[in-house]
């Protein structure tokens, strides 16, 4: 059942809110020891919440959007009363003591946050195997990664453990795990959700956004979570569009794709695997029967992305993180972290020194003008810019992988972070069983034109 029928069923009482977060609690119940997608739950707090909505609705009372709908928070967004621990031993204790602006939106809008969502530690990863509170499975590829680093958001979604869930998305940590995941992920334009409440990974990169198993809880949950926060200084007081009805009209049309001009970058699909490239050309062939135009571009600097992406990465984790000293959060980051997040501190450490800062740091920030500039150049000619999402399948658990090849999962989705525009994966088919997403990038806020590119291809794949 899509979200959009669900939320429509549980306002008209023909299934309750109670009814849904007891399915919700019996799949977690049942699946989450051997997936390992959530690090905690409160099932009492979220059952006396759906009784309460449940009431409300029976006594004809306005309800929020989100009304009885199960919501899984990634554990670096802050929610009161729950251990907001970015799935570190640093934080294993650390209790939140407010809500992030999100979750606030979230609540406002009668969401029942289940619980929080495994990932890797600090974020610092692309698999959701550096948890200190050990690796989540796959539920649509048992045996291989998640993705990361928010894979216990993806992955609860996918096992159908609650209806959507909200991950960050700092070099494609959103997108990244959809992919593997088989469902939508979503990384907003830079500043079109708040930050407030996220601890960062790298705060000029970072960003809040939702997963889903179908367009219509992603846009559900953007028009909750969208738009401008005064106590957060990166968002942008833009006028926000409605997902929601942005999706219904795309879902009525015959030919929802007509009139739009699509690029596909070559360099895209050479980096990547050919079994990808072969789903991906399946997929813009579905495109064009939708009426879509596929144009061919290039983009020359796609090798100076992910070194340019990790040196700002190291630069800002190392200052993000010295606020974990062991004297007010938790314990001393450098004698309680994994070996990828003690990597990352190291690095922005020797970086950031005076001496080095020029011949890298800013060499770096110079760089990532030009990706900037150049991925709008691209973008100034199409409605949006379509690939794969990851380069290559994900690997088996416990794979010994070096850093550099965990890194190269990054290639297509860095580029996104670096310019500040939105990204999404929707699934666009399997290789042998294992997902693979299709990737779709925009201007900056265009992100309602991505959902309604991904509401066509999720109508042309039903």
């Amino acid at each position: 059942m899509k979200v959009s029928d669900k939320s429509e069923s549980i306002k008209n009482h023909e299934i309750t809110a109670l009814e849904n977060i007891q399915n919700s609690l019996y799949k977690i119940e049942k699946d989450n020891s051997s997936i390992n997608a959530f690090l905690e739950v409160k099932e009492g707090e979220a059952i006396e919440l759906a009784e309460k909505i449940d009431s409300r609705i029976k006594n004809g009372e306005k309800v929020g959007k989100l009304a009885g709908l199960v919501i899984g928070v990634k554990s670096n967004i802050n929610v009161e009363d729950f251990h907001i621990n970015a799935a570190s031993h640093t934080l294993e204790n650390y209790l939140g003591s407010y809500d992030a602006t999100v979750v606030k939106r979230i609540k406002e809008e009668d969401g029942i946050i289940v619980g929080m969502t495994n990932m890797d530690e600090f974020a610092a990863g692309s698999s959701t195997e550096t948890s200190y509170f050990g690796h989540t499975e796959n539920p649509a590829a048992p045996g291989r990664i998640p993705g990361g680093s928010s894979g216990g958001s993806a992955a609860a979604v996918a096992a159908g453990m609650c209806d959507l869930s909200i991950g960050s998305d700092t070099g494609g940590s959103i997108r990244n795990p959809a992919s593997h995941c088989g469902v939508m992920g979503f990384k907003p334009t830079y500043g079109a959700v708040s930050r407030q409440g996220l601890l960062d990974l790298s705060m000029s990169f970072d960003q809040i956004g939702p997963f889903s198993q179908d367009a219509s809880g992603i846009a559900t949950m953007l028009d909750v979570i969208a738009g401008y926060d005064p106590t957060e200084c990166t968002t942008i007081d833009w006028k926000v569009p409605s997902f929601v009805d942005a999706v219904g009209e795309t879902q009525k049309s015959q030919t929802p794709l007509k009139g739009m001009k699509l690029g596909i970058v070559k360099q895209f699909l050479e980096v990547s695997d050919d079994k990808i490239v072969n789903i991906i050309e399946g997929s813009l062939d579905k495109m064009r029967d939708m009426g879509a135009e596929i144009v061919e571009l290039s983009f020359d600097q796609i090798d100076l992305c992910l070194p340019t992406y990790y040196l700002i990465n190291y630069v800002e984790f190392f200052s993000a993180t010295r606020k974990y000293d062991g004297r007010k959060y938790g314990y001393r980051i450098e004698e309680s972290c994994g070996e990828e997040v003690l990597r990352r501190i190291h690095m922005g450490s020797y970086i950031s020194q005076k001496e080095l800062s020029g011949k890298y740091y800013k060499k770096a920030l110079q760089a990532r003008s030009l990706i900037r500039k150049e991925m709008n150049k691209l973008l100034d000619g199409v409605d949006a810019i379509v690939g794969p999402t990851v380069p290559k399948l994900p690997h088996k658990i416990g794979t010994s992988l070096e850093p550099m090849e965990m890194y190269a999962y990054d290639v297509l989705t860095v580029i996104a972070n670096l310019a500040g525009i939105p990204a999404a994966s929707t699934p666009a088919g399997n290789v042998g069983g294992v997902p693979v997403g299709l990737q779709i990038q925009a201007k900056p806020l265009d992100d309602v034109k991505i959902l309604e590119i991904m509401a066509a291809f999720e109508q042309g794949e039903l």
